[in-house]
């Protein structure tokens, strides 16, 4: 299970992608539940770019993808600033934009397109993990 280092820039948004994609098309995973895969760890390494380190130069995030039967894990690493993941409400996406309030649709997606996700935080550091079974 290889590990790959990303410099925390949005630059690395793409290979962070390919990455996942590659991973998952290797496990047979269907070219839809490929594109959810690479839109969630594209919002969690957004987030993890955007929140944790806030843009901080010389900042890096890990990703492990897990790869066993029928399913894919994907672990994002960082040192940034902690997050309280639970305490981000559904928000109601039947609600107008303009009446909607800035942020929390990352993860909301995370959520809806992953089957588990697990966030934790460490004195070292944070750890997501997503876990998406095959259709």
């Amino acid at each position: 299970m290889p590990s790959y280092e990303f410099p925390a820039r949005f630059e690395s948004l793409d290979k962070i992608r390919n990455v996942v994609a590659t991973i998952a098309r290797s496990g047979g995973f269907s070219e839809k539940a490929i594109y959810s895969l690479q839109l969630a760890a594209d919002e969690a390494a957004t987030n993890i770019i955007e929140h944790a380190y806030g843009g901080a130069s010389g900042a890096f995030l890990s990703v492990t993808c897990d790869l066993k039967k029928d399913e894919i894990t994907i672990t994002m690493r960082d040192t940034g600033k902690a997050f309280d993941f639970d305490s981000v409400k559904t928000p109601n996406v039947k609600a107008k934009l303009s009446k909607r309030p800035i942020g929390g649709l990352g993860v909301y997606l995370i959520r809806q397109l992953m089957d588990t996700v697990r966030y934790e935080s460490f004195n070292s550091g944070n750890v997501l993990t997503m876990t998406k079974r095959k259709e």
